[in-house]
């Protein structure tokens, strides 16, 4: 016969795996919900005629930063175009959303900052990296840096 102790540390640990499970469905419909800024955008190919030269000033002044896949080579060249903040990871609520299983449902953020941008790890499972170095905290990102984020590989452009 069950000793009554038994059933009641059983007891516990269904009312802690219901509570879990609750707030993983809360926290789903929390990230649906949210507005989304940004989805991805094909690249477009590049124009048959040469554009006007710009100095690199007025390059910097009318460029919209966005961040480019490189791996996998079936997203190769998909553009996430940045606004002022964004969230990186598997939840549909995020502004750039992945299709990697090593990837944290809400994995990192790129944030504009003081005048700069930055990345910020946000205690994914397999970390991010920036240029292959692990970021522990917000780390500055500039155009042609890398970010790897699962087996996905991003440049900042």
């Amino acid at each position: 016969m069950v000793s009554d102790q038994l059933l009641f540390v059983l007891k516990i640990a269904l009312l802690i795996l219901l509570y879990l499970f609750f707030f993983r469905v809360v926290r789903a419909v929390w990230a649906e919900l949210r507005p989304v800024a940004a989805r991805p955008q094909p690249a477009s190919p590049a124009p048959a005629r040469a554009a006007p030269r710009r100095s690199r000033r007025d390059h910097a002044r009318s460029h919209t930063p966005q961040l480019v896949v490189l791996e996998p080579a079936e997203l190769l060249g998909t553009v996430f175009p940045l606004a002022t903040e964004a969230s990186i990871g598997r939840a549909a609520g995020c502004q750039i959303t992945l299709d990697d299983t090593y990837s944290s449902q809400i994995h990192a953020r790129v944030f504009a900052r003081d005048g700069a941008w930055q990345v910020e790890d946000l205690g994914s499972t397999n970390g991010t990296w920036l240029n292959r170095q692990k970021v522990a905290g917000p780390m500055v990102i500039r155009p042609g840096d890398h970010l790897q984020i699962g087996n996905t590989v991003l440049e900042m452009q």
